[in-house]
């Protein structure tokens, strides 16, 4: 790096980080995830390029419609417990401007970095715009679902996205073999990286649908463990899959040999995460790959925050589950039906906000089938959509008790709600902004993880 290279980047973190401090000081000494890095990309455009090529085993981008936080969480942790140092935006602020303000916090005041390889979630739309500024060597593409219709429109359109990041990638493109689109000869044409891919066994597809399964149509996808692939497919078979589940005993299957593992996460879809992660951090270790130690690790990781997260709560467990889209709902809702038969009745609220970051368009609550929440019902129901939520409820035949669009006193209310002198588990199925509001009241009550460093 010349020296004037160097006090370029100087000058950029300096007012960076001012920024940084700014935000926190204005929001009362949280946030600063978006600022610094629209302040550093408007100011130095070339900043992040110069930072991210200083990486000897470059970069990975982590980017799909869902699972994409809790992912890139298992994946670095593979990493960093195989010695390797780990750039990442550990605070799921996943559009360019996040990543930039991640790398303020990780980089020395001369912009140098003495980490091996960064781990990047990023969000569809703005991969995009991330791989036409950095070439990444790897990219683990997690599923096209539905998602925030307002932005992203038809489902189609998703993929076309993720295609231009898998096109930009130079090294290896990890795709879920069963998601009809990642797989389809159309999307992996033209792609000059290796191709590898992780799945589920035959006797998991009925609960890891893809989006057209979803709304009742066939699978475009061919079976991810059966010699599918070949010379006349592109998606090869899969390498990484996960064969078999039964609450938190699974086998993952890799390279056709069998491996049991006991998962400490929760969620069936959490679960398929792990197997995401693992068949990219197979691909990054490469020759130096310890496969027992990789499972070691992949049976410790924990929920990321929001996505599972489970919280000590006036002495009983309080589960935070993201819903965002319909599949995400439907996997949160199985998540909850296994609990509820190994651990008991819960007492359950449901938060809907439709701020920006949500998608403004809610009308994909009407494709969820919630008639698993009858027996038990839903104890609160809150968020600026509290009422269509509820009325949604209602069309299922599921019983609410109130309605408090109010985030702070609906927590209250779920505290003292029915259930609470039996010490029901507490479940939050909450959108995106609700979570965040909800966590920020929490860390008031409660031991919370604070993410926004």
């Amino acid at each position: 790096m010349s020296l004037l290279t160097s006090l370029r980047s100087t000058a950029t973190v300096a007012l960076g980080r001012t920024a940084r401090t700014v935000a926190r000081l204005r929001a009362g000494g949280t946030g600063g995830t978006a600022l610094p890095g629209l302040v550093v990309e408007r100011t130095d455009p070339a900043f992040l390029r110069r930072t991210l090529d200083q990486l000897p085993l470059g970069v990975v981008v982590v980017s799909g419609t869902n699972g994409k936080t809790t992912t890139t969480k298992m994946l670095v942790q593979l990493l960093e417990e195989r010695g390797l140092k780990v750039l990442t935006n550990r605070t799921g602020s996943n559009f360019v401007r996040g990543v930039l303000s991640s790398l303020l916090t990780e980089v020395s005041w001369s912009g140098r970095t003495d980490a091996h390889v960064a781990v990047l979630e990023l969000d569809e739309a703005h991969a995009v715009r991330f791989v036409n500024k950095v070439r990444p060597r790897g990219a683990l593409l997690l599923n096209v679902m539905r998602d925030q219709l307002d932005r992203f429109g038809e489902i189609d359109y998703t993929a076309t996205l993720l295609r231009q990041v898998a096109q930009a990638t130079t090294g290896v493109v990890v795709t879920n073999a069963d998601d009809p689109r990642l797989s389809d000869d159309d999307f992996l044409q033209g792609i000059e990286a290796r191709v590898s891919a992780f799945g589920v066994g035959e006797g998991l597809r009925d609960v890891f649908l893809s989006d057209d399964e979803l709304r009742g149509g066939p699978s475009g996808a061919a079976p991810s463990t059966a010699s599918h692939g070949g010379p006349e497919r592109l998606c090869p078979p899969a390498r990484v899959i996960l064969k078999s589940l039964d609450g938190q005993q699974a086998v993952i299957r890799v390279d056709g040999e069998d491996h049991p593992i006991t998962f400490t996460i929760p969620g069936v879809h959490n679960q398929l995460n792990a197997v995401a992660a693992l068949a990219m951090a197979v691909e990054v270790m490469g020759r130096r790959l310890d496969l027992p130690s990789l499972l070691g690790t992949l049976s410790r990781v924990g929920a990321a925050f929001g996505r599972g997260e489970v919280l000590d709560l006036d002495g009983r467990q309080l589960e935070l589950s993201l819903v965002k889209n319909p599949a995400g709902f439907r996997m949160s809702l199985l998540t909850a039906e296994q609990a509820v038969r190994t651990r008991g009745p819960e007492t359950v609220m449901v938060a809907i906000n439709d701020e920006h970051a949500d998608g403004r368009d809610m009308s994909w609550l009407w494709d969820v089938d919630f008639s698993s929440l009858r027996d038990g019902g839903v104890a609160v129901v809150t968020g600026v959509r509290a009422w269509d939520m509820a009325l949604r409820l209602r069309y299922d035949g599921v019983e609410v008790g109130t309605v408090e669009p109010d985030l702070s006193r609906a927590l209250d209310l779920l505290r003292r709600a029915p259930g609470q002198d039996e010490g029901y588990r507490m479940r939050v199925f909450t959108s995106y902004t609700a979570m965040l509001a909800l966590r920020a009241r929490l860390a008031e009550l409660t031991d919370v993880e604070e993410v926004m460093k």
